[in-house]
């Protein structure tokens, strides 16, 4: 069968791909060597552990009214449309553009942070010193040439990756707790309440991001009415279970007491799960644990890439954006023009911060990524609100699950908004230059969103009305080649 060229390829997703293109973009290893450590010494030490799971009952909670959403509404535009649905088309165009400029500072900060440790393990392990932006333009070429294959050869590539970074992390895990055991104390009332628990709730919370992502992939996925609910919920819960796991082995094998004090002094060299691996891993192990932490970061920028694809396309499937953003290839279904472009601005960013002699992750990584995790933390938000408003419109009497439990876990989502807010140098992993001040970025793309939206309402109805009438795409309507 034909397929026009605005169309995403058809039922070629299911639960296991979908689930593999979330949680690479999650990068659990990179997630336990980064934001675990880090959470473990400026938040609340061992109780980093209960960090994990706090987040993952709020995010669980979101999920209810999520899956009820999705349910409801299948699109390209993930949350953005999520918020059109809830909001209306204004705040929806708001949310795209949060959507849109988050997750594609979120690649350009993962191209630095690709380019740089993939430097540093190659050195290490082989003794072989490139630049760091080489290795960077390696990975986007990579990432191109996969991208335009198609959303399946994605899913499978990350698939492979997921599984070889979660296997050495349960691989120390289980070493600890056969040689060592874990300590309970991680739980004990002193330990959780301890330090600054609400930095621990924000770094927990940022090891989840990616998770959103399901709702992008709908219109390519088999069934997607039960496929996207299903793959959120697995994913969230994976994501929570092994991290507080892993989190555990590491605080038990350092002590839950002093986790904080280690951790804190591993700080500036971000090595304390390595040292965690050397002693219970031995070296050679370690040294594949590193090697892995390269394909980690690649996946995550794969898998990043594909979700801030998306966003482009929807966006330029509608208008908002030029429409040729809204092209597909005729073969596989792939946004062309939408990856090129979103490939182009993340490389050109990373290109200025060498240019300009800047560190690729003091300020490129931090200023990149700290925003891009505000931006996904602040869309979330937005769609949680967006399904109460919905839900509570259309009067559903499903009040535990379109009320109650998703409710729960809007309140949880604001608080972690504003602790991002209130916290966001630390977020970042910096304070150099304009990285402190990058949380005003989301008022300026906000205002922009507004002006735009007005603009749109008066020259260019028929554009602002597709806003809202695109969402009436279904996957069935999507013709398979």
């Amino acid at each position: 069968m034909s397929r026009d060229d605005t169309s995403l390829a058809k039922n070629v997703l299911g639960v296991p791909g979908i689930v593999f293109l979330v949680l690479a973009a999650v990068a659990p290893l990179t997630g336990m060597i980064v934001i675990a450590a880090i959470g473990i010494a400026v938040g609340n030490g061992g109780g980093m552990v209960a960090a994990f799971l706090l987040a993952t009952v709020v995010l669980l909670l979101f999920a209810v009214g999520y899956a009820q959403m999705s349910r409801v509404l299948t699109s390209a535009g993930g949350f953005y449309a999520f918020v059109v649905k809830g909001l209306g088309r204004t705040p929806g165009l708001v949310a795209g553009f949060v959507a849109m400029l988050g997750y594609n500072c979120f690649v350009a900060g993962a191209i630095g942070t690709s380019g740089f440790f993939t430097s540093t393990a190659i050195d290490d392990v082989f003794g072989v010193k490139l630049d760091w932006l080489l290795w960077s333009a390696l990975s986007v070429a990579l990432v191109l040439l996969l991208s335009r294959r198609g959303i399946a050869v994605s899913a499978k590539v990350l698939g492979v990756s997921l599984i070889l970074e979660v296997a050495i992390l349960l691989i120390m895990d289980f070493s600890v707790l056969f040689r060592h055991g874990f300590s309970f104390a991680a739980f004990s009332p002193s330990v959780v309440f301890q330090g600054a628990g609400g930095l621990a709730l924000l770094f927990a919370a940022n090891a989840f991001i990616g998770f959103e992502a399901t709702a992008l992939f709908g219109e390519e996925a088999k069934d997607p009415k039960r496929t996207i609910p299903r793959a959120t919920y697995i994913a969230i819960g994976f994501i929570g279970v092994f991290a507080a796991f892993t989190t555990w082995a590491v605080v038990s094998a350092i002590g839950a007491e002093q986790a904080q004090d280690v951790a804190a002094a591993h700080l500036s060299s971000g090595d304390l799960v390595l040292s965690v691996a050397q002693e219970y891993l031995g070296g050679p192990l370690t040294k594949v644990m590193l090697l892995l932490l390269v394909v980690s970061l690649f996946a995550a920028l794969l898998a990043l890439h594909n979700s801030a694809t998306r966003y482009l396309y929807a966006l330029g499937r509608v208008g908002v954006l030029p429409r040729l953003l809204g092209k597909t290839s005729p073969g596989n279904g792939a946004p062309r023009y939408a990856s090129i472009v979103q490939l182009a601005f993340g490389s050109l960013v990373a290109l200025a911060f060498r240019l300009a002699g800047l560190d690729p992750v003091a300020d490129l990584t931090a200023s990149m990524t700290g925003f891009g995790t505000l931006g996904i933390l602040t869309l979330q938000l937005f769609a949680a609100v967006a399904i109460l408003v919905y839900f509570r419109r259309t009067r559903d009497r499903r009040v535990v699950k379109t009320l109650i439990a998703p409710g729960l876990g809007a309140v949880g989502l604001g608080l972690i908004v504003t602790l991002a807010i209130l916290n966001f140098p630390t977020l970042a992993g910096s304070s150099n230059g304009v990285v402190p001040h990058l949380p005003w970025l989301l008022l300026v793309v906000a205002l922009a969103g507004l002006a735009l939206a007005g603009w749109l309402r008066r020259f260019r109805p028929s554009v602002y009305a597709a806003l809202e009438t695109d969402l009436e795409r279904e996957p069935s309507n999507v013709v398979g080649q």
